[in-house]
């Protein structure tokens, strides 16, 4: 099944708004906003999820080091090479971006804490194991660090079964980071 990529010139009349905001926000429409766009429905569900994360605790870093482990655990290429560039963009340390994308123990406790919750929750359909848990809190997270992370959780979920079904081409201006681990 093809599904095609939207642009303002194809779009259905229910995502035209939120298209055009797109396109004005980032300079260009990406790939993946384009095959959303076929559904309002699902196209204003994952906009209205990341425009809810703007309140998130958890920093711009912390919030990559989810997106980033959620699509490697998910073997999404598309959202790894698009999230490793924004990852760059909110200044995260070479590093940690490289450890990410190869599904590997970060350099920072705290944020190899969230990593390992993150996988966890992918892992384990949401069943954390306790042991788990206790190392996300022991490193200084809480209760509103889980649920903020479940949120990105169940939005990478969305991009990345998208994605997979879509087969969504990485757009030009993230193949600098273009990821082929597990797809």
């Amino acid at each position: 099944m093809e599904f095609p990529i939207h642009t303002n010139e194809t779009d259905p009349e229910a995502s035209r708004a939120i298209l055009e905001s797109t396109a004005q926000q980032y300079g260009f429409i990406p790939n993946l906003i384009g095959v959303l766009a076929e559904s309002p429905a699902t196209f204003q569900a994952y906009v209205a999820i990341n425009k809810a994360l703007e309140q998130s605790i958890l920093t711009p870093i912390e919030q990559q080091v989810v997106t980033v482990t959620v699509s490697a655990a998910n073997g999404c290429a598309y959202c790894v090479g698009a999230h490793s560039t924004v990852a760059q963009m909110v200044r995260m340390p070479g590093g940690i971006l490289e450890a990410l994308r190869s599904r590997q123990v970060l350099p920072d406790a705290k944020l190899n804490a969230l990593r390992v919750l993150t996988e966890s929750l992918v892992q384990n359909r949401g069943w954390v194991p306790d042991a788990d848990l206790e190392q996300f809190l022991a490193a200084g997270y809480g209760r509103e660090h889980v649920l903020d992370t479940i949120t990105i959780v169940a939005l990478k979920t969305l991009s990345n079964y998208v994605n997979h079904i879509a087969q969504t081409p990485l757009d030009a201006q993230f193949a600098a980071q273009a990821w082929h681990g597990k797809q």
